[in-house]
């Protein structure tokens, strides 16, 4: 034996059964080591003339100083005659699904939950996925036990979902915001998928024993078909042009989003630092996951150039009120700049397929197309990336500026 480090436990290698290692300086801390490679850290201790282990949690998301304050506290329970093991067995018959997901989403802002490859998810996917548990999950089956939830409930569910149940309209934080959520055959599948991730981490934490919610068969969702036409564009670009009375926050954003195709958070949280003119692409970030390479045109870079930089604020569209954060009414911006143009039935994601659209119209391939929208699917986009980088900076450039001039005021055709 001798004292856990994070060297020494990287070191450990995996075995065709698991083991243990335990730490000298605190008797009942250890690492088990499983054949897979996964590492979790555990608290040993005797209950009566059972000998118990209580599992702290996974190295690597968890360090060593961590896991072992956590021990300390396992076993300082355990000298105070409680059993934390029991307790906790206890405490998980009576835990519901809004507990559940409290815990998840506690886990996630850690990055203990992970997503695509096996990164920890975004911050921007986590802020959708909070807002769908706590819209349609927690209010159809929050009071339900999670060791009682089947999956006739499950399914009930998104029925709930499907025939509009939890659909609302109601004021955000956000400066004149609204939230409109209206259920649907797509949100539905969406919220399904997200309530089988979160029983799948009930699943790994010892909490359930399977996944009730896993194998359902969800809504056919039609592909979205809707775009903008050439006489569409040019009347949200004058609407663009003359919107006095909206926070230039809104209309730079929105003019970034048509000439880019990115998605709206991408386009809210992009920071100065990420910005390249030289190399004609932005390095979009993310500390939870892989940097994104993303090659625009230079219809972009003239948008960006009129922006006055905040030497305080690190973003590109900074929050009115806020002296750091970035602005977060983008999709209300938008929704009034496309109503005001006379456009109806366009969302954030209209735009995007718009701009799609307008890069199939040049010609481009959908593998081309999808490196654009930073659509990832099986690492391809990033490989493209990095070997295709001329090809792609020229497409951005092509696309964006057929976008520009389709929204032109100027008379140009």
């Amino acid at each position: 034996m001798a004292k856990l480090t994070k060297r020494m436990i990287d070191g450990l290698e995996a075995h065709d059964k698991d083991y243990f290692e335990w730490d000298d300086e605190l008797p009942g801390f250890g690492v088990r080591v499983w054949p897979s490679g996964r590492k979790t850290y555990v608290a040993q201790y005797r209950a009566g003339k059972q000998t118990r282990r209580f599992k702290i949690g996974v190295h690597g998301p968890l360090t060593v100083e961590e896991a072992r304050k956590g021990a300390k506290a396992v076993l300082g329970d355990v000298a105070r005659g409680e059993d934390p093991q029991l307790d906790r067995s206890t405490r998980r018959k009576a835990l519901t699904v809004k507990d559940l997901c409290e815990m998840y989403f506690e886990a996630a802002d850690k990055g203990l939950v992970f997503g695509k490859r096996g990164k920890p998810k975004k911050s921007s996917t986590l802020y959708v996925d909070k807002g769908r548990a706590t819209r349609h999950i927690i209010p159809l089956i929050g009071n339900r036990l999670v060791q009682e939830l089947t999956t006739a409930d499950a399914i009930k569910m998104m029925r709930d979902v499907t025939i509009g149940k939890t659909a609302t309209d109601e004021k955000t934080d956000k400066l004149r915001g609204r939230a409109v959520v209206t259920g649907g055959a797509g949100t539905a599948s969406q919220t399904v998928t997200l309530l089988s991730a979160i029983l799948t981490y009930a699943v790994s934490e010892g909490i359930i024993a399977h996944n009730p919610a896993r194998g359902i068969k969800k809504p056919a969702v039609g592909k979205r078909t809707r775009r903008l036409s050439a006489k569409e564009y040019r009347a949200l670009g004058k609407v663009l042009e003359t919107a006095e009375d909206e926070l230039w926050q809104g209309v730079v954003g929105t003019k970034l989003f048509l000439l880019t195709g990115f998605r709206l958070s991408e386009i809210s949280g992009l920071m100065w630092s990420e910005v390249d003119e030289a190399g004609s692409c932005l390095h979009l970030d993310d500390s939870k996951e892989d940097a994104s390479i993303r090659p625009v045109g230079s219809a972009v870079f003239d948008v960006l150039r009129k922006v006055e930089r905040h030497s305080k604020n690190p973003f590109v569209l900074p929050g009115p009120r806020s002296e750091n954060g970035h602005y977060s009414a983008l999709d209300d911006a938008l929704d009034r700049l496309t109503k005001r143009a006379g456009l109806d039935g366009v969302t954030s994601h209209t735009l995007r397929h718009s701009y799609a659209s307008v890069a199939g119209d040049l010609g481009f391939t959908e593998i081309t197309i999808s490196a654009l929208l930073g659509h990832a699917a099986g690492n391809v986009t990033q490989r493209y990336v990095h070997h295709l980088d001329s090809v792609l900076i020229a497409a951005a450039d092509k696309v964006s500026g057929e976008v520009s001039r389709m929204m032109a005021t100027d008379g140009s055709p």
